[in-house]
């Protein structure tokens, strides 16, 4: 039991890392949702390369909940990292376009002020609540979906050979 859940666990810290840092980063971002999937699959396909036992579809299920875990908590690290890096990227961009335009749009400059990149501890908490639940709802999906797709089918008798039961004994028939 105890090495199942090693078996379990070390698959869903690489996906789950890969995709924190890959869903923190800005722009990259954008992409997410399909991080965790691709996320999940690659640990459900890590989790079958290293199992012997044939696996269900509950199984991707569980490796991508753990992997959206960590994806969540991973996230909310990079994104606390990067928060100053934002936060000089955007005012850059407000100033260039404050330079091009003559009038800005209503609510812009509101939108990119200092409020917007202020890091509460609520706020955070928040964050990694909402990244936690879509993050394990989108990983089990993908790990359903990459058992589905990386499971080997087991051997299939050919279609027109009769069903024979197997001499199992040491006896000739």
């Amino acid at each position: 039991m105890n090495e199942q859940r090693t078996l379990t666990l070390t698959p869903a810290l690489i996906g789950g890392v890969l995709v924190g840092i890959l869903s923190g980063i800005p722009l990259v971002n954008c992409l997410c949702c399909l991080w965790i999937i691709g996320g999940a699959m690659l640990a459900s396909y890590l989790l079958i390369k290293d199992s012997t036992a044939r696996l269900t579809s509950s199984d991707g299920a569980i490796i991508g909940v753990f992997t959206g875990i960590v994806a969540a908590v991973v996230k909310t690290v990079v994104e606390l990292i990067m928060t100053p890096l934002n936060k000089r990227f955007f005012q850059g961009l407000m100033e260039r376009f404050a330079e091009y335009m003559e009038e800005m749009p209503p609510g812009l400059e509101e939108m990119f002020d200092e409020s917007a990149f202020e890091t509460t501890v609520p706020r955070i908490l928040i964050g990694l609540l909402m990244s936690g639940i879509i993050f394990s709802a989108l990983g089990a999906l993908g790990g359903i979906i990459g058992i589905s797709l990386f499971q080997k089918k087991p051997p299939q008798p050919p279609q027109g050979a009769p069903n024979v039961p197997e001499n199992t004994g040491n006896r000739q028939p």
